[in-house]
């Protein structure tokens, strides 16, 4: 037996398979593998604990070998992972679902309150030692309460964007989805549109949407042009959801007021231009980054990957749940 973690995750998840596996336990302590120093580390195994950064080709699974049973992916997301390989060769996929919405949609709110209040302008300009007076026409930005906020993407973070903000700032929620809700609807007094109607009319738009081939640059140069001038932009979702260019012409060209952004088109590498712009906040990527959402997500993916290898069974958080597991 082997199980190989990629990266360091928090002590909970590599205890828990130490003392299932013990010294079959590999992990990797550093920065990101190359994919030629994958391709070795996963020779042999029989688990892989993988982050979004691994990117778990087929190639990557012909490294491993025929025992390779289950992929266990320390994210909610899992467009890092050939879904369609692994279920060919009757490999698991696992992500840790649930455990990180309320981080999630807290960060997505950091980042409009950010924005709105341009909180890291201000911090730039005190740290610089330029406040001198008090002034009435200075930093000014949108006001976020009673405002009209655009959800895209009614999964498990939009909604809980949506709750605090119609239950903290008493914003109108609108939502654009593949399909409705209606007991969300009815909760929240929210209005299901069409993706332009929510451009149009959102003086907030937060993203929540996977990154599948029918979302990849699903906003773009034309969307951009839909959103009222002083609308502003959140992305916590996944980086090639917005074209990144296009983000860059119009925030310089004042299509919208702002943006607050934590994921990347070419991460770790932001597009030309973007770094110099005062009408942004940008994280790296950090939207999970509690110490609770991070040890649940640790937990989760180990167990995962334990229910594969020792129970013989599908967890509940299997990605590809048609997959017909290996019995041996």
């Amino acid at each position: 037996m082997k199980v190989v973690v990629t990266r360091e995750i928090p002590a909970n998840g590599i205890e828990a398979l130490k003392k299932q596996f013990g010294d079959a336990v590999s992990v990797h302590y550093g920065p990101p593998m190359s994919h030629e120093q994958l391709l070795e580390f996963v020779k042999g195994a029989d688990a892989i604990l993988s982050l979004l950064t691994d990117k778990i080709s087929e190639d990557v699974l012909e490294a491993a070998g025929s025992q390779l049973k289950v992929v266990s992916n320390y994210a909610v997301g899992f467009d890092n992972i050939d879904l369609a390989a692994c279920t060919a060769k009757g490999i698991v996929v696992t992500n840790t679902p649930g455990v990180l919405t309320e981080a999630v949609a807290e960060h997505a709110i950091a980042l409009m309150l950010s924005s709105a209040r341009r909180i890291v302008e201000g911090d730039k300009f005190m740290r610089g030692g330029n406040y001198k007076y008090w002034e009435p026409m200075f930093l000014l930005g949108p006001k976020i309460y009673g405002k009209t906020l655009g959800i895209i993407g009614l999964g498990r973070i939009g909604h809980y964007v949506a709750k605090i903000c119609a239950n903290g700032f008493d914003m109108k929620i609108l939502y654009y989805d593949v399909s409705r809700d209606d007991k969300f609807e009815n909760e929240f007094k929210a209005l299901y549109c069409a993706l332009d109607d929510l451009l149009e009319k959102s003086d907030f738009i937060s993203v929540h949407v996977p990154l599948l081939p029918s979302t990849h640059h699903l906003i773009g140069e034309r969307e951009f042009k839909k959103m009222k001038p002083t609308a502003v932009l959140v992305n916590t979702s996944r980086g090639p959801v917005v074209d990144e260019y296009a983000l860059v012409r119009a925030l310089k060209e004042k299509w919208i007021e702002g943006a607050g952004i934590d994921v990347f088109e070419f991460e770790p590498k932001i597009a030309e231009g973007l770094a110099q712009l005062d009408n942004i906040v940008v994280t790296p990527h950090i939207a999970s980054a509690t110490h609770e959402a991070r040890i649940e997500m640790a937990r989760l993916a180990s167990q995962g990957l334990m229910s594969v290898l020792l129970d013989k069974k599908l967890p509940e958080n299997t990605v590809n749940k048609d997959v017909k597991m290996k019995s041996a």
